[in-house]
């Protein structure tokens, strides 16, 4: 691993990547419910660089792109990693908005996870993303982002869907919920996942009708949500290729 210290970015020349790590730095952004969503801000790049908003799995928190993000930077991407209101931690990091919502007496399920998504793209428009902004989420956020991707089309240039279904029929919505959402797509979409969880989201695939959509399946068995992307499992530069194929497109 070799190391360039540029200005005030860092290069790390490490596994087949430049990572430019500009210094992740921790931000607030208040929701329209009071509850405070805490976000990593990874800004490696001017303002006119395209830009994608990371949202994580059930359970987990912004922790879960401590790796991937400085590797979205080093593709060209500012990103900015959130914490959903309803998740818990990963890889050493409490999930913030959580506990923010759990003191206001606030609601944490799925669902409610959808203000707070909506809020931060927004926010990421306001104030950083002059150019192209992706969305990308991982398992039940990646189900909110083809939902997102449907019923906002004008907020997004493009999605990223890790393990997407129909997850919310526990929550009195229908077994089509996001499919009906898909139908209304016109950007491009990516969607992967592990190997058995096809049938998860196939339905949801085959709804979208746009164009730029394209999905991956892995030969081998593969893993649930973003995590698939962490070196620490063997098969993570074939779901990389296939991410960096969607998005060099996009670039």
């Amino acid at each position: 691993m070799n190391f360039l210290i540029k200005s005030r970015v860092v290069y790390v020349f490490c596994m087949g990547f430049t990572l430019a790590v500009s210094g992740k730095e921790t931000i607030t952004i208040k929701a329209d419910d009071g509850v405070e969503i805490t976000a990593d801000l990874y800004l490696a790049h001017d303002k006119n660089a395209p830009f994608i908003v990371l949202f994580h799995q059930a359970g987990w928190s912004r922790g879960e792109y401590l790796e991937i993000a400085p590797k979205l930077n080093a593709m060209g991407f500012n990103c900015l990693a959130v914490d959903q209101r309803s998740g818990g931690a990963v890889n050493g990091l409490k999930n913030q908005t959580h506990l923010s919502a759990i003191e206001l007496g606030k609601k944490t399920t799925y669902l409610d996870a959808l203000p707070d998504m909506i809020k931060a793209i927004n926010y990421c428009r306001e104030h950083y993303a002059k150019g192209k902004l992706l969305i990308w989420g991982s398992s039940y956020s990646s189900s909110l982002v083809i939902k997102i991707a449907g019923d906002h089309s004008g907020l997004i240039d493009g999605a990223l869907a890790f393990a997407p279904g129909e997850y919310f029929s526990r929550f009195g919505k229908s077994k089509n919920f996001i499919a009906q959402s898909a139908g209304r797509i016109d950007k491009p979409v990516f969607i992967t996942s592990a190997k058995n969880e096809k049938n998860n989201w196939w339905a949801i695939y085959q709804a979208i009708p746009s164009a730029d959509k394209v999905y991956f399946l892995p030969e081998t068995n593969g893993n649930h949500g973003s995590r698939a992307l962490w070196e620490k499992f063997g098969d993570h530069l074939d779901y990389w290729n296939s991410v960096k194929d969607f998005l060099n497109k996009i670039m």
